[in-house]
C-alpha cells in the first residue's frame, strides 16, 4: 500500500508573509509544518521500492552512489550493507561512523547503551531471523538497551553542524499501529513533523520520509522504533511488545547552518532594499 501526501498545504496561501515558518497545530499523525509525505508497507522489498524510489526523486540526485552514499551532492544514502564485521553484531557501531570513517554527515546518540549493525557471518539478522528481513541485503541496524534513535545532521566530515530539508527510513517487522514514528525538529528544538509508520505485519517492510514543503530545516530526527529494544544477538527486553528494526537512511545532503551574524546580515539587507524601494515609490 503506498500513500503521497502535503501535510500542511491550507498554511500555503500565508507562506510569503511568514517566511515559510508558519506552523499549524497538528498531533499524532499530522505535521507541524508543510512536508510532501511518502509512505508504503507490504510483505517484500517489491512492496516499498516504487515509494522509495519516489522519494529519491524527491529529494534529487542520481541514481548510482558516489563515494560515503553521495548522489550527486542532493542525497545521501546509508545501506548499512558496507559496515565492516568490526563493527558489526557483536560489536558495536560507533555513533560517528558515518561522519567519520564514512562522511555522510549523520551522528546518532540513544538513551540506550550504543547501536548494533547486524552480522554477515554470525547469526544474522540479529538472530531472528522468522521476524525480520533485510530491504537492501544483508544488514540492518538498531540500537542497543533502548527503542529510541537520535539523529543529527553535520557537513559531512565536520564538526559544523548541519540541517536537512528531507529524511526516510525502512523499517521491518512493524506490526502495531501507531508506534513507530519519525519526528523532526528543527534547531530551536521545535517539532516541525510527525509521522507514524504504517504497518507491514510480522517480517513486512514500511517505508516513511518527508520532503519539506515550505523551506523547513530539520535539525534533529527522533526515530522511535516499536515499544521493544534489542539488548543482543537473539535477546528483546521482552516478549510482548512490537519489536522493529531499520534498514535504509535516506536523507537530502546535510547543510551548514548559517552563523547568526550572516542572518543578522541578510535582514539588514532586506530591510534596506525594503527602504530603498519604498523611497522610491515616493
Amino acid at each position: 500500500m503506498t500513500h503521497f501526501g502535503t501535510i500542511g498545504s491550507l498554511v500555503k496561501p500565508l507562506r510569503g508573509l511568514f517566511f515559510g515558518s508558519l506552523l499549524a497545530v497538528g498531533l499524532g499523525n499530522q505535521a507541524l509544518a508543510s512536508f510532501i509525505v511518502f509512505e508504503a508497507n507490504g510483505a517484500t522489498p517489491a512492496s516499498i521500492t516504487p515509494t522509495r524510489d519516489a522519494f529519491r526523486t524527491a529529494v534529487g540526485g542520481g541514481t548510482v552512489a558516489g563515494a560515503n552514499g553521495d548522489f550527486g551532492g542532493q542525497r545521501r544514502e546509508i545501506n548499512w550493507d558496507g559496515v565492516p564485521d568490526t563493527f558489526a553484531d557483536p560489536n558495536l557501531l560507533p555513533d560517528n561512523f558515518f561522519n567519520l570513517n564514512s562522511p555522510r554527515g549523520l551522528v546518532y546518540s540513544t538513551p540506550g547503551t550504543e547501536f548494533l549493525v547486524s552480522s554477515n557471518t554470525g547469526p544474522t539478522l540479529f538472530g531472528f531471523q522468522s521476524d525480520l528481513q533485510p530491504f537492501s541485503a544483508n544488514r540492518l541496524f538498531d540500537p542497543a538497551g533502548s527503542n529510541i534513535t537520535d539523529v543529527n545532521f553535520f557537513v559531512p566530515g565536520t564538526s559544523t553542524p548541519a540541517t536537512t530539508s528531507a529524511f526516510g527510513v525502512v523499517f521491518v517487522d512493524v506490526e502495531t499501529p501507531n508506534l513507530t514514528q519519525l519526528q523532526f525538529f528543527d534547531a530551536n528544538n521545535n517539532l516541525l513533523f510527525s509521522r507514524f509508520a504504517l504497518a507491514g505485519g510480522n517480517q513486512g517492510l514500511s517505508f516513511v520520509g518527508a520532503v519539506a514543503d515550505a523551506g523547513e530545516q530539520i535539525s534533529r530526527v527522533r526515530i522511535t522504533t516499536g515499544a521493544n529494544a534489542l539488548l543482543s544477538n537473539g535477546m528483546r527486553a521482552n516478549e510482548d511488545g512490537d519489536f522493529v528494526a531499520m534498514d535504509d537512511f535516506l536523507y537530502a545532503t546535510p547543510r551548514a547552518v548559517p552563523e547568526p551574524a550572516t542572518l543578522s546580515l541578510m535582514g539588514c539587507g532586506l530591510l534596506a532594499l525594503g527602504l530603498v524601494r519604498k523611497g522610491t515609490r515616493r
